[in-house]
Parts: C-alpha cells; sequence; structure tokens
C-alpha cells in the first residue's frame, strides 16, 4: 500500500507511539486525523494540517464524533490506527476492579468500538486497513502486568478473527506488538511500576519513532504481525518453547507485593 494521500485515523495521538505515528505518516504523505484527550498534544503531534479531535476514547460520543470528523473532513478513512492504551501495575488478586474495568475499557472495548464504526466504511469501498497496537505481553504473559497482558492477548485473538472476516472485503487487520518503548507508558499507568529488573532493562528499549517506523513499513507490505523491534519474536519462541523455564525465571523478576 502507498501512504501518500492516505487518511489515517490515530487513536491515542498526543504522544507516545501514536504522536510518533502521526509524524511518521505526515512524512510518507498522509492526511492525519487524530484523537486524544490532551488538546495540547494532539496540537503539537498534528501541526497546522491534521485534524484534531480530543476527547475520550471510551465515550461512544466521541468515537462516533471522530470518524464523522474525519469522513466530513477527507471524504473516506483509509487506516485506522487504534493506539490508545493504558497499563496497570498490580497483581490480579489486588488490582481493584473499577481500575481493571477501566484499562479495559480503554485497551479492548474502546478499540473495538472504533473498528465498528470504521469498518463497515472500509467494506462498502471494498478496501481499508486496520492497525491493532497491542504489546509483546499479547504473545508472552509478563507476570508484573498479568491483567494488560490479558487485555492485549484479547486484542491480538480479535485482529487475527477480523483479519479472516474481512478478507473477502479487500479490508486488512494488522496487530503490532510493541516491546519496550521509550514512552511515558509507566508514568501514566493507573496504578504501581514496573520491577526493579524491569526498570533497569529500559537501555535496551526502543524510541517512538522506530516503533512508528515498524508499523508505517508493515502497513505498506500488509503485514500481519509487526513486532517491534523484531528481536522481540527471539524472546517469544524462546518463552514456547521452554515454557517452564521461561516462567521461572519472569516469576523470579517480580517484586515482592
Amino acid at each position: 500500500m502507498r501512504i501518500d494521500g492516505k487518511v489515517v485515523l490515530i487513536t491515542g495521538a498526543s504522544e507516545g507511539i501514536g504522536a510518533a505515528c502521526a509524524a511518521e505518516f505526515a512524512r510518507s504523505g498522509a492526511k492525519l486525523s487524530l484523537t486524544a484527550r490532551s488538546e495540547a498534544g494532539l496540537a503539537r503531534a498534528g501541526g497546522s494540517e491534521a485534524l484534531i479531535t480530543p476527547g475520550d476514547i471510551t465515550d461512544d460520543g466521541t468515537r462516533r464524533r471522530v470518524v464523522e470528523r474525519t469522513l466530513d473532513r477527507f471524504g473516506t478513512i483509509d487506516i485506522l490506527i487504534n493506539n490508545a492504551g493504558i497499563g496497570l501495575y498490580a497483581p490480579t488478586w489486588l488490582a481493584p476492579m473499577d481500575e481493571v474495568r477501566r484499562m479495559y475499557e480503554v485497551n479492548f472495548f474502546a478499540l473495538l468500538g472504533m473498528i465498528q464504526l470504521v469498518a463497515p466504511h472500509m467494506r462498502a469501498r471494498r478496501d481499508g486497513t486496520i492497525v491493532n497496537v497491542g504489546s509483546i505481553g499479547g504473545k508472552m504473559t509478563l507476570p508484573w502486568l498479568t491483567l494488560y497482558s490479558s487485555t492485549k492477548y484479547a486484542v491480538g485473538s480479535l485482529t487475527e478473527g477480523l483479519r479472516m472476516e474481512l478478507r473477502r472485503d479487500n479490508v486488512h487487520a494488522m496487530l503490532v506488538c510493541p516491546g519496550y518503548v521509550r514512552t511515558r507508558f509507566q508514568q501514566n499507568v493507573l496504578r504501581g511500576g514496573p520491577p526493579r529488573d524491569i526498570e533497569r532493562s529500559r537501555k535496551f528499549a526502543i524510541t517512538p519513532e522506530e516503533c512508528a517506523l515498524a508499523i508505517r513499513r508493515g502497513v505498506e507490505r500488509r503485514a500481519r504481525t509487526v513486532m517491534a523491534p523484531a528481536s522481540g519474536w527471539f524472546l517469544i519462541a524462546l518463552y514456547r518453547l521452554f515454557p517452564g523455564q521461561a516462567q521461572k525465571r519472569m516469576a523470579g523478576m517480580v517484586d515482592p507485593a
């Protein structure tokens, strides 16, 4: 797929991976529609050319307003990047249920809501790409982020099913699995923080710009899954080949609750 001239709608676009995607796709000639809660962040990410719609993506009215404004301005949506997400560092048996529900609303139900609004338009045109940003934690459960990982497993399963459902309509679904990316994810979580061993691994993190580049290239080649960095596939292979040893190692990295 050529990006030049395409209309790209990005959620969670005010910072981090979303803002980096805005810059990356704009450089490739895309027309941008951006949404997030921070209007100032959206203005920084989109510049003067992007359509920005601030609001809470978990609100159905916000989602409908974003899609309607995008179609009113550009007449189409070629690429939807479901990037909005939030984390929760808390043991499964201690996590407050209201915070767990909030995380699922952001990470899964808002993403599904956007798909249900955009997919019919893409099906009618028989063209389009839906990009769902998951996590390496959606391929191998991270015990310091167990509940977060469960949301990303759900996103992965949804993306695979969506790809098969929409195949006849020439609408492609792509899953993105970032590893450790240098964003404000840890500062924006609902609760808690990473274990000390994980915090020390930050030196191996990639930048949001590197992740956005991988996403753009994945869209261009209609990839099924994009791992960013690609070395994450090696970790997943080890996890699947030696699950007992891998889980023992990761369990030892968890700080006592």
